[in-house]
């Protein structure tokens, strides 16, 4: 299990006070967000399509099965469009890679050009990436009882306690994954690709999202790589 911790969302203001408390997140794991009032969040990375270069036909039927889909839903979700600078230092490490392994002098030479002007491209433009994200909810209905946290994230340790609170975890997410089932079904009817994004991934969601300051220098790990299903 892997959670999000104080020391990876911390002030740096005079006395070092930690900037948790500000934050609903109680923990990560298993690749759902579980938030300080006991409620579940799981996060669909969403693909794109291009409406406007569709056909008249195919721009009413993706429309239409939107329409249903939403018509289709008895819980809220959130659409999320996260922009930020495109990072451009991975390709540029990557032609450079390449550069040096080139036996070619005029090839070598080219490359190294090419290399010059995408970094200069990326320095006097500001080219942004956009992620598109669904936000899943599930808040028990218990939830607005005061005795779930106790039971979820109580401070007993006996073994009996740990087992329930795995039950509780277990039940919760099954029901958060149902959503998540639907959601992705409809998405993908109008034609994108829908996956969830795992703990790892969503630790670093959270934690570019909660520093700004290097949004810019921080990468969501394998997002890139993730297929779409």
């Amino acid at each position: 299990m892997e959670s999000l911790h104080s020391n990876n969302l911390t002030s740096g203001a005079a006395g070092g006070l930690s900037t948790q408390k500000y934050v609903d997140v109680e923990e990560v794991r298993d690749g759902v967000i579980v938030l300080k009032n006991g409620a579940l969040r799981a996060v669909l990375l969403v693909s794109s399509i291009n409406f406007d270069l569709k056909a008249t036909e195919e721009q009413d039927s993706i429309t239409s099965q939107y329409q249903n889909f939403l018509n289709s839903l008895d819980f809220p979700m959130q659409i999320i469009v996260s922009s930020r600078k495109l990072n451009i230092h991975p390709y540029l490490n990557y032609l450079k890679k390449k550069e040096t392994q080139l036996t070619n002098e005029l090839l070598a030479l080219q490359l190294a050009e090419y290399s010059n002007f995408i970094k200069n491209l990326a320095d006097v433009s500001n080219i942004m990436s956009k992620y598109f994200y669904v936000v899943v909810p599930f808040a028990p209905i218990e939830s607005v009882k005061s005795g779930l946290l106790d039971r979820f994230f109580g401070a007993t340790n006996s073994q009996m306690a740990v087992a329930k609170r795995r039950e509780l975890f277990d039940t919760y997410k099954n029901q958060l994954w149902q959503r998540v089932d639907h959601v992705s079904a409809g998405l993908s009817g109008t034609g994108v690709k829908v996956t969830p994004l795992k703990t790892e991934e969503l630790i670093e969601l959270l934690y570019n999202s909660y520093n700004p300051s290097i949004h810019n220098n921080s990468i969501i790990k394998d997002v890139d790589k993730v297929e779409l299903r």
